[in-house]
C-alpha cells in the first residue's frame, strides 16, 4: 500500500477557498492517498502555534492563505526551519489582479463572506429553488432565470441548489408519463428552458437503488427498462418541441451541469446585449 501524503490547509477564513484549489489539484494525481489537514479561522498567534503543532506531527505539504503579515512570516519561517514546503495559493492571482486593476488588495480575511448584496441575492436564489423544486410553486416560476427539465433522477433539484449558490434562480419541473406540463413553458419571457437526459440504463440502475433505499418494490413501470427507455424517447421529444438546450448528464457531475448550464445563461445574455447595440 502507498503512503498517505499529509497536506494542511491553513486559512484565516473559512478554508472554503483553498480546500476546493487543493481538491483540484489532488483529483489529478491517481492511485495517490492524501489525508488532508483542515486549519481554518487562524487570525491569531496562538492559534498558529496549534497548526504549527499539527504540522510537526504530521510533516507534510503547507497550502495557505493569510492576510497578517505577521502571522504569515511566522508560518513561512516555521516551515523553512522544518525543511517542509509550503505555498501562497492566492498571490499569483491577488499580484496579477493588483497590477491589472492599478490598485493594492484589501487585505481582508474573509472579504467574499461578506454580507453585502450578492450574499442575499445568493441566500434569495437559495430560498426560490427550494420553494420551486419538483414543480412546486408554478405561480412563481416566470422569476426563474432558468428552469430544469428532465425525468425524474436526472439531478434536477442538486443542480438548481448549486446554481442557487451561484445567485442564480432555477425551478425544476419533473416530465412524468402521462401527465401535462404544469405550465405554458412558451409564454415564459424570462426564463432559459433547459432539458437534462440520461442514458436509460444508467437511469434505472439509480431509480432502483433509490426504490431500495425506500424500501418500495412496486413501482414496475418507474424501472423498467423498456419504459424507461421510451419515457427519456418522449422527454426528448418534447424538447426537440419547445427548442430548448439539452444536457446528456450520463457521465457529468453536478458541477459540471451547472457550469454548462451557466455558460448557456452567458452565451444568451450576450446575445441580447449586442441585439441591443445593433442599430435600427
Amino acid at each position: 500500500m502507498n503512503p498517505a501524503y499529509h497536506i494542511h490547509l491553513v486559512s484565516d477564513a473559512t478554508g472554503e477557498t483553498i480546500n476546493s484549489i487543493a481538491r483540484a489539484c489532488i483529483a489529478q494525481f491517481d492511485n495517490i492517498q492524501v489525508q488532508e489537514h483542515y486549519w481554518s479561522l487562524i487570525r491569531t498567534p496562538r492559534q498558529l502555534d496549534m497548526v504549527m503543532e499539527g504540522i510537526r506531527g504530521w510533516p507534510g505539504l503547507v497550502l495557505y492563505t493569510f492576510v497578517d503579515e505577521s502571522l504569515r512570516k511566522r508560518l513561512e519561517e516555521f516551515c523553512r526551519s522544518q525543511n517542509i514546503p509550503s505555498i501562497a495559493v492566492l498571490d499569483p492571482i491577488l499580484k496579477t489582479m493588483a497590477t491589472h486593476f492599478g490598485v493594492p488588495s484589501a487585505q481582508a480575511p474573509g472579504k467574499q463572506h461578506e454580507l453585502d448584496a450578492e450574499y442575499f441575492a445568493r441566500i434569495d436564489a437559495m430560498d426560490y429553488a427550494l420553494a420551486q423544486d419538483d414543480g412546486h410553486g408554478t405561480d412563481h416560476l416566470a422569476e426563474a432565470d432558468v428552469i430544469i427539465l428532465g425525468v425524474s433522477r436526472t439531478s434536477k433539484t442538486p443542480t438548481c441548489i448549486y446554481l442557487a449558490n451561484r445567485g442564480i434562480k432555477a425551478g425544476n419541473i419533473p416530465l412524468i408519463p402521462g401527465h401535462p406540463m404544469p405550465i405554458e413553458l412558451t409564454k415564459l419571457p424570462k426564463p432559459m428552458i433547459v432539458g437534462l437526459t440520461k442514458d436509460p440504463d444508467s437511469l434505472v440502475e439509480i431509480r432502483r437503488n433509490r426504490l431500495h433505499l425506500l424500501q418500495q418494490n412496486d413501482r414496475t413501470h418507474y424501472i423498467d427498462p423498456e419504459k424507461v427507455r421510451e419515457e427519456v424517447q418522449e422527454a426528448r421529444r418534447f424538447f426537440a418541441r419547445i427548442g430548448c438546450p439539452v444536457i446528456d448528464v450520463s457521465r457529468r457531475s453536478i458541477e459540471e451541469t451547472s457550469a454548462e448550464i451557466m455558460m448557456l445563461l452567458n452565451k444568451r445574455a450576450l446575445e441580447k446585449q449586442l441585439q441591443t447595440q445593433i442599430p435600427s
